[in-house]
């Protein structure tokens, strides 16, 4: 069994814990760190999106120039330009960077955020916009006929793209949400659906709701499910929670930048509108800390604005609890750091291969992907105790 591991990066030096240091595209942080993720074994990294961000395919141009096998996972919003021009910027990227691309899919979560872009619909209505984009995208990118397409948002005639992507199957489609109408666009058309890290037992009733919508729309396969995660590592469990208490301190007294003051500004004193952010918020209202490892309180100090909930520990204990999730059926993780360019790379010194090599003692042990025998963890997970 493996599993694959996502990092991200911005254009500029900033956290929830650190102010924005150098202009908005600084060239230079960009490469380096992107380089990083590449150099400590992630698979992928995740470039973002919000109104007043550098634009996504561009970023992951410059990136995919300037590294060798790293993936590109480009948040995209459907409905603010045509579906049949995404597929040929994603198809023209995808074959520059021998197919390296991938499209992350965010319908929107917040009205004011998308009017600041012009886009006045409803969340249902955004919803159906996205599920009939998607369509377009998958046929645009298989197909080698030409076709017309007249949906409720979208008209064209004779389409026909000289450019296609590396794959047959075309670019892989990864979908954020925790709505039921997130459950059923996404259902219907991701390759990976992207959950925010809750408890295990919350996550495994989204990944029921995920595969029950896929049976649904008529698949015969089922979603990969990615799960997003902070990790705080430290090299004692004392010395990782005291390192987690500074950083939420720091988030607290509002030293940091990030979606933080964003996310303040689009929601003032209402609350996030989106379901994941509530989930996180309902989360840590029951308790600071869940299961082996998971921490809520960053996600309730910034308002969860984005994947804010943390798992705090040795290596040793986190990737154990990252263990957990893959039980469940994850079978992407995401994870960033508060210090964003050196958590990339601790990440790749001290955490991805505890991950990593417990996978492959595994499927060693059993011949075939599947859960390790009880009671025969590996020399270097065995010698962390447990936080549960």
């Amino acid at each position: 069994m493996s599993v694959e591991f996502i990092g991200m990066i911005g254009t500029q030096d900033v956290s929830e814990t650190r102010p924005a240091h150098g202009p908005a595209i600084d060239t230079d942080y960009t490469v380096r760190f992107a380089r990083a993720h590449e150099d400590a074994g992630f698979d992928r990294i995740l470039i973002g999106y919000s109104s007043g961000s550098p634009d996504g395919v561009q970023v992951a141009a410059h990136v995919a120039a300037r590294t060798d096998r790293l993936g590109l996972l480009i948040a995209h919003r459907p409905g603010f330009i045509a579906p049949t021009l995404a597929a040929r910027s994603f198809a023209t990227l995808d074959r520059f960077s021998g197919g390296r691309v991938a499209v992350h899919t965010i319908t929107g979560g917040h009205d004011t955020e998308q009017r600041r872009d012009g886009d006045y619909l409803g969340k249902e209505d955004r919803y159906a916009r996205t599920d009939e984009y998607l369509g377009i995208l998958r046929r645009a990118w298989t197909s080698g006929e030409a076709f017309s397409h007249e949906g409720e948002h979208y008209r064209f005639e004779d389409y026909r793209s000289d450019v296609l992507p590396v794959r047959a199957s075309g670019i892989p489609l990864f979908f954020g949400g925790s709505s039921e109408a997130a459950y059923r666009v996404g259902g219907r058309h991701a390759d990976t659906f992207a959950l925010w890290g809750e408890p295990l037992a919350e996550t495994a009733e989204q990944i029921a709701s995920v595969r029950a919508a896929a049976v649904e729309a008529g698949r015969t396969d089922i979603p990969g499910i990615s799960v997003s995660f902070r990790p705080i590592l430290g090299p004692t469990e004392e010395l990782a929670w005291d390192r987690a208490h500074r950083i939420l301190d720091t988030i607290k007294g509002g030293n940091g930048g990030s979606f933080v003051g964003k996310l303040r500004r689009f929601t003032g004193n209402e609350g996030p509108q989106n379901v994941g952010s509530q989930r996180l918020l309902a989360a840590a209202a029951k308790a600071d800390r869940h299961d082996r490892a998971l921490w809520t309180a960053p996600a309730k100090a910034t308002g969860a604005g984005g994947n804010s909930t943390a798992l705090v520990g040795t290596p040793e204990t986190v990737a154990r609890a990252l263990l957990d999730y893959i039980d469940i059926g994850v079978t992407t993780i995401l994870i960033r750091g508060y210090d964003p360019l050196d958590d990339a790379i601790d990440y790749g010194r001290h955490l991805i291969p505890l991950v990593r090599q417990e996978l492959a003692r595994r499927e060693a042990a059993n011949g075939s992907a599947g859960t390790a025998p009880a009671g025969t963890e590996p020399a270097a997970l065995a010698t962390a105790g447990s936080a549960r």
